[in-house]
C-alpha cells in the first residue's frame, strides 16, 4: 500500500510539472538603475490590417502646385501626342492605361522616368517611341501630377497665373508670336478678357486655340479624299483610322471611304495646327505675358 501511494505521488508531480512547462515564459523588463524607464509606442493598427503590420503610406504623393503656364502647356502636348490612348484627362483611352494611378508616374518628380518611356517607347505593349524633348515632356508631367486625385487635391490650383507683363504680351502677339496674322483683337478676340473670367480657362484656350465653356464651338478639322478616278471629296472630317475615313460635305451629306494602301489619298488641314506648333517654342514668360495682355481685352 505504502509503495501504491509513492507511485501516485509521483505521476502527480510529473503532471504537474507538464502543466508549467507548457505555459508561455514571461520575462520581467530589466530595470536600470537610475533611468527613466518608457514604455515603447506601438503603431496603431488599421481595422482588419494582420497584428503586427504598420498601414503602408498614403497612395498618393502630395506635390507642391505646378507653374499653370507650364502645366497648360504639358496639357496641349499630351492631347496632340498622347490622349487618343491614354485619354484627353490620362485616365485612361483607346488601349492605353490610366496614368493618373501608374506606379511609375506617382513615383515620378519631373519627368525622368516619364521621359525613358515616351523617348524610348514600350513596343511589348504597343506603345510607340516619340520624339519629345525632355522639357516637352516635363510639361506632360506637369500636366500629369496636377490632377486632382487622392489626398493631392487640396494642393492643386493654387498658383495664381495672372504674373505676366500686358505690355511684354502685346508686344509679342503683334510681334514674334505672329499672333495677329491669324487672330485680331477687334474681331475674334474683342472682349476675350470679359468673356473669361477664370484665367487658366483663357490661358488654356490661348495655348490650344480650343474655346472652353459655352462661347463657341472647336473648330473641325477638314479633309480632301482623292479617289482612285480622281474625283475629290471635301468636307468636315467626321473619322479616320487606319481602314475608314468619313466626312461630312458642304450640304450636310455623310460620306464614308475605305481605306487600301495609298486610297484614296487623304489630306486633313487642322485649324488650330499652329497652335500646335507653338509650344515647341513658346516660353513660360511669353505665356505668361500673352495672358495678362488678353485679360486686359475687355
Amino acid at each position: 500500500m505504502h509503495r501504491v501511494k509513492i507511485v501516485l505521488f509521483t505521476l502527480l508531480g510529473l503532471g504537474a510539472a507538464a502543466l508549467v512547462a507548457q505555459q508561455p515564459s514571461v520575462s520581467a523588463p530589466v530595470q536600470q538603475p537610475g533611468a527613466n524607464q518608457t514604455t515603447p509606442s506601438v503603431p496603431a493598427q488599421t481595422p482588419g490590417a494582420p497584428p503586427g503590420r504598420v498601414p503602408p503610406p498614403a497612395a498618393y504623393p502630395h506635390r507642391a502646385p505646378a507653374d499653370p503656364a507650364v502645366v497648360q502647356r504639358g496639357r496641349q502636348i499630351f492631347s496632340a501626342n498622347c490622349s487618343f490612348c491614354h485619354g484627353s484627362d490620362a485616365r485612361g483611352g483607346e488601349g492605353g492605361p490610366n496614368l493618373i494611378r501608374s506606379e511609375l508616374v506617382m513615383n515620378d518628380n519631373n519627368g525622368e522616368l516619364i521621359t525613358t518611356v515616351v523617348q524610348n517607347g514600350r513596343p511589348d505593349k504597343g506603345m510607340p517611341k516619340f520624339d519629345l524633348s525632355t522639357e516637352e515632356i516635363a510639361s506632360i508631367a506637369a500636366f500629369i501630377h496636377s490632377a486632382p486625385v487622392g489626398g493631392r487635391a487640396a494642393t492643386t490650383g493654387t498658383v495664381d497665373p495672372l504674373v505676366g507683363d500686358a505690355k511684354a504680351g502685346e508686344a509679342y502677339f503683334n510681334g514674334a508670336g505672329k499672333c495677329a496674322t491669324c487672330h485680331s483683337v477687334s474681331g475674334d478676340l474683342a472682349g476675350i478678357g470679359a468673356k473669361y473670367t477664370d484665367i487658366r480657362a483663357l490661358q488654356g484656350t490661348m495655348l490650344s486655340g480650343e474655346p472652353m465653356g459655352q462661347f463657341s464651338a472647336v473648330p473641325w478639322k477638314t479633309v480632301t479624299v482623292t479617289l482612285r478616278n480622281g474625283q475629290t471629296v471635301e468636307g468636315k472630317l467626321y473619322q479616320i483610322d487606319d481602314f475608314i475615313v468619313s466626312l461630312i460635305d458642304a450640304d450636310g451629306n455623310y460620306h464614308s471611304y475605305p481605306r487600301q494602301g495609298d486610297y484614296p489619298k487623304v489630306v486633313i488641314k487642322n485649324p488650330l495646327q499652329p497652335h500646335l506648333d507653338m509650344l515647341r517654342t513658346l516660353k513660360d514668360d511669353d505665356i505668361h505675358n500673352l495672358t495678362a495682355y488678353l485679360v486686359t481685352l475687355k
